[in-house]
């Protein structure tokens, strides 16, 4: 019984238990039931909060959805500030509210779980996309405008016409679709957070096999980042290939 609890695929069916059975469960005298009881309480709380607040990051999906657009896109990005390596961008689309236990904002969201997120997105979405620009794009257009290249790259590949594109930070310049810009979009949209944890783990799994082709700069753990690591890195061993070098000037 325990490992249903507590080991099932979809944590949310806890939700759903019968009143009966906490209510005997409750009234047990056995320590282990009570325990098993306290247990079950706590992670219904827990999981009662992680409901409110994935049904809260989809009210602007909700809103277009409701104003009949049916495509609702997200589109976020991965990579403005390191030193090295290409500006990722991904978009992501639902057809519905998902339940994606854990999904927020790349950044609050450790690397094994962004991962295990990254399949159950994938799964889950209609469809998803990336857009690539790398390091000399950079270098020759800005990172801002490689930025938005990298967004219309992806948005360029989606197979389905955008009725609202839901973009983290800014709009998108040159963007002939509908779109709405949302301060830190990747935290209160599903859609952008979706898309923020896609491009993340695609730009760290290029940075770590840009790591076996440039073992001196360690990518694989700094993602390219300038950390007291990697700057000491490129004094020993000056730029590579992949570095950006109008972020060292």
């Amino acid at each position: 019984v325990e490992h249903e609890f507590f080991n099932h695929n979809n944590k949310f069916a806890v939700l759903e238990l019968p009143e009966a059975i906490l209510t005997q469960m409750r009234n047990d005298q056995r320590a282990s039931v009570l325990k098993l009881y306290e247990r079950v309480e706590k992670l219904r709380s827990s999981l009662l909060k992680e409901q409110q607040r994935l049904e809260h990051i989809f009210r602007y999906e909700k809103k277009y959805w409701q104003q009949g657009c049916p495509v609702v896109v997200g589109v976020d990005e991965a990579g403005r500030g390191p030193l090295a390596g290409p500006v990722v961008a991904a978009v992501v689309i639902f057809s519905k509210a998902e339940i994606i236990f854990g999904l927020n904002d790349s950044k609050k969201v450790s690397e094994s779980n962004r991962y295990k997120l990254e399949n159950e997105i994938k799964e889950k979405a209609v469809e998803w996309q990336l857009g690539i620009v790398d390091n000399d794009i950079i270098d020759s257009i800005n990172i801002r405008n490689a930025t938005f290249l990298a967004m219309q790259r992806a948005i360029e590949k989606l197979t389905i016409k955008p009725d609202m594109i839901l973009v983290d930070g800014f709009e998108i310049s040159n963007l002939k679709y509908n779109q709405l810009a949302i301060v830190k979009g990747d935290q209160h949209s599903a859609s952008i957070a979706a898309a923020s944890i896609l491009a993340k783990c695609t730009r760290d799994r290029l940075m770590v096999e840009y790591d076996d082709e440039y073992p001196q700069y360690s990518f694989a753990v700094h993602k390219g980042y300038g950390t007291r690591l990697h700057y000491e890195q490129l004094t020993k061993h000056g730029a590579s290939p992949i570095h950006r070098k109008t972020f060292l000037e």
